[in-house]
């Protein structure tokens, strides 16, 4: 765990859970730097993801959070540092971006769009195994939508989309889910809901990384804290992190919470 700035680094003492934990190492990043549009926004970042990880990523518009999950899902190729993967491969990964209207009008069933999720488990390309098939009726089960399943995505409200659509990333996501801003736009009774899913998830198992400005919910929920600055970053687990003067200026209130 690290914190890091252009004049200094302070790394926190290894415990032996710490150590162990690294043994489950899936993902490490080695002072990296990310590039968009010939501005560098990342600069010399160092963190690391281990198996049953829910690592939030936090910071203002503009400090490279949507640019570092491009780089991990190998969108985007680092200016210079390492990502090293281990033990994952990325077709291993689920991923829910940002939402967008791609599937506002779509007339496919949310068992349709659920089903889509499996291909890059399938090897087959538009012919989906039986296997896989199963594969999406679990994951609506999971999230408890198997009732959505022949209704129109279409119809849906916003709550229930972002359901389906976690579903879908779930049926990719082997060993590591990568959420992008997951709550945008939802109600706050659908904002608890689908952060409640994602940590029942991560209890049962499944690593992940979300990027959220909905730090209160970030803190309530995250095992690790990567919070991006425009000019250096913190890294730390998140009980470490609530130590933190900046951590202090966020209210713990969950039906107003404090965004970024």
């Amino acid at each position: 765990m690290s914190f890091f700035s252009k004049k200094n680094k302070i790394t926190s003492p290894v415990s032996e859970s710490e150590k162990q934990k690294n043994r489950n190492l899936l993902i490490s990043v080695e002072n990296m730097i990310l590039t968009h549009e010939k501005r560098e926004v990342v600069h010399s970042l160092s963190f690391e993801i281990c198996e049953g990880d829910l690592l939030c990523i936090i910071g203002e518009n503009g400090s490279g959070k949507s640019t570092l999950i491009s780089a991990l899902l190998g969108l985007l190729k680092p200016t210079s540092g390492k990502i090293k993967f281990n033990r994952l491969a990325r077709n291993q990964i689920g991923v829910l971006p940002q939402r967008s209207t791609s599937e506002a009008d779509s007339v496919a069933t949310v068992r349709e769009v659920v089903t889509v999720g499996c291909l890059s488990r399938s090897g087959k390309g538009p012919f989906l195994a039986k296997d896989s098939k199963q594969l999406a009726l679990s994951a609506m089960d999971n999230l408890g939508i198997t009732c959505l399943a022949d209704r129109p995505y279409r119809e849906l409200s916003g709550g229930q989309k972002q359901k389906v659509m976690l579903a879908r990333a779930l049926c990719a996501a082997e060993k590591m889910l990568i959420l992008d801003e997951p709550t945008t736009g939802l109600d706050s009774a659908a904002t608890e809901d689908v952060y409640s899913l994602i940590s029942r998830l991560n209890r049962e198992g499944l690593t992940v990384v979300m990027v959220t400005h909905d730090v209160p919910s970030a803190l309530k929920y995250s095992t690790k804290i990567l919070r991006l600055n425009k000019d250096s970053y913190v890294f730390l687990n998140t009980e470490e992190y609530k130590k933190l003067p900046e951590a202090a200026r966020y209210p713990e209130s969950e039906t107003d919470p404090y965004i970024i």
